[in-house]
């Protein structure tokens, strides 16, 4: 069996800005926004997640309500 995907998501806050959600380890997830070029979404979300400035908890369960409603718990 394998093991069950982590969850992740992307929301469009502008053309060239977007906030992404992401699942880690240990139960944990956070949340991160960056500047994009804004020419493809579903491909820049990525550089988010690896380059983005984490995000505040409240405004990130704001943001992402599957998350904090998930059980898991934000990294502080």
């Amino acid at each position: 069996m394998g093991e069950k995907p982590k969850m992740e998501d992307w929301k469009a806050l502008d053309r060239t800005v977007l906030a992404v959600a992401v699942e880690g380890y240990g139960q944990l997830w956070t949340a991160y926004i960056g500047s994009v070029p804004g020419k493809n979404h579903d491909k820049e979300w990525r550089e988010v997640r690896a380059n983005g400035s984490k995000l505040d908890k409240k405004l990130a369960e704001l943001l992402f309500p599957s998350f904090r409603d998930s059980g898991l718990a934000y990294r502080e």
